[in-house]
């Protein structure tokens, strides 16, 4: 861990919250996949994203994309099809509205293309948040047991001082949350968002 890290050193890791998964018309909502906790997150998570960005500090969003194909068609991995079947043509597209971050949160500073859970596999993260000095990172989003986990455990391997938010973080049941939160606690800090707006 960095014994002192500033504010400029500090980003709030935003994972996956998009249109297409929070929005009642993006793919997820239109499918009926939603859950009460991962659609209350924008709005509790934007009071610390102000903090974060009046002290100087990043706002970084990760985005799950799937990355179009010749004529459109979305590239994806067999276990996400059989997962999620109503996946289809402009879901997750990049560029477009389902695939940005929710307007509650906006504007990000960095905004990161991902094609797996983890936000650092096979993408530009890592060498952006070197570049910029961020040793610090708040980590909040969806899903708890997925593309959190897996991003947390990648930056805990890669030295970077990671905050996971208990109660910024969802998964489509809190069962499943709260295992993951559990899980979680060898490899990073667990907090709430109010101990981190008064850190």
């Amino acid at each position: 861990m960095h014994d002192t890290v500033s504010p400029a050193q500090t980003g709030l890791l935003i994972v996956d919250l998009q249109n297409d998964f929070l929005h009642p018309d993006g793919a997820y909502g239109r499918a009926g996949q939603t859950a009460a906790g991962i659609a209350a997150l924008p709005e509790k998570l934007a009071p610390l994203a102000e903090r974060i960005r009046e002290a100087g500090g990043w706002i970084i969003s990760t985005q799950f994309t799937l990355v179009p194909l010749k004529g459109g068609e979305p590239l994806i991995s067999p276990h996400l099809k059989t997962l999620r079947p109503f996946l289809a043509k402009g879901d997750f597209l990049p560029g477009s509205w389902g695939h940005s971050l929710v307007d509650r949160l906006a504007p990000a500073d960095i905004s990161i293309e991902k094609v797996a859970y983890s936000a650092f596999y096979m993408t530009r993260l890592e060498w952006v948040l070197r570049k910029c000095d961020i040793r610090k990172l708040i980590v909040c989003g969806i899903v708890t047991n997925g593309g959190v986990a897996s991003t947390v455990r990648d930056a805990h391997v890669r030295d970077f001082d990671v905050t996971v938010l208990s109660d910024g973080c969802a998964a489509f049941s809190p069962e499943v949350h709260e295992t993951a939160i559990a899980a979680l606690k060898p490899v990073c800090r667990v907090a709430t968002i109010a101990e981190t707006m008064v850190a």
